[in-house]
């Protein structure tokens, strides 16, 4: 509640009728977003003691003299934490993609009071691409597990590199999960400027401001692109997070 501490907008809505509950896309934010959090959690905490392992075979202990023979070199601890941290970034990116669409759609906007554009002629953010990230990050192939699949089926019958695999995967997941979010930041930016005179709470506020230094609100169409480069780099750096604790405190 923090995050909606003093919002304008959130008390216009206290005595409407037009809704008995928030959609599941945002009663149940917290727990998606709180999962994912775990799996990252734990992937972390794998792959930081995967990295500092021995991978040799065999082992040479220069202490004892001791050769040991071993299969420390398999992949599936990194295959199974970058399994877990690509399903977990597809909900991630998909329960996103649910709020902008019932920030764009027709129906469900209106009980939210919010334009979808200025102007008859303007297309607004109604154009961002969300859909093709979102339906390529659930694609069966990079969502799909690389640890259940450790059988080559190429001769001469060497091991299948799954560990690697499933890293990639795992990167091409949080690239476009990325790029999702952006875009539900511009358009949850845009959208509490179109709620003018109302305004969003304190956190909102921050997180705005901070996105306004280096994407300016749309008030002409205009390719949205750059807008979503530019807000991918604000997230990667940190500053949306750290403008929004500088208002209400550590998030953790």
């Amino acid at each position: 509640m923090r995050l909606l501490a003093g919002s304008e907008i959130l008390s216009s809505h206290r005595k409407s009728d037009h809704i008995v509950q928030d959609a599941y896309s945002i009663r149940c934010a917290p727990q998606v977003h709180g999962a994912f959090r775990d799996v990252v959690r734990h992937s972390a905490e794998t792959l930081e003691i995967e990295l500092a392992s021995v991978s040799d075979n065999p082992v040479v202990l220069t202490e004892t003299g001791e050769i040991l023979s071993g299969g420390n070199f398999h992949g599936q601890p990194v295959a199974l934490a970058c399994d877990a941290l690509a399903a977990a970034t597809v909900g991630l990116a998909s329960i996103s993609e649910r709020r902008l669409f019932r920030l764009l759609d027709p129906k469900t906007r209106r009980s939210s009071r919010v334009p979808r554009r200025r102007g008859r002629r303007q297309l607004g953010v109604h154009g961002v691409p969300v859909h093709r990230c979102v339906t390529r990050v659930g694609d069966e192939e990079p969502g799909a597990p690389a640890a259940v699949d450790s059988i080559t089926s190429r001769p001469p019958g060497g091991p299948r590199q799954h560990g690697m695999i499933a890293a990639r995967h795992a990167r091409e997941c949080l690239r476009d999960a990325e790029a999702a979010i952006a875009m539900e930041v511009l358009s949850a930016a845009q959208a509490c400027d179109l709620r003018a005179p109302l305004l969003a709470g304190t956190a909102s506020r921050a997180a705005i401001a901070s996105l306004r230094r280096v994407v300016p609100t749309l008030v002409h169409d205009r390719a949205l692109k750059p807008d979503v480069d530019a807000t991918i780099a604000l997230l990667r750096s940190g500053e949306l997070i750290t403008a929004v604790e500088g208002e209400i405190g550590p998030l953790e």
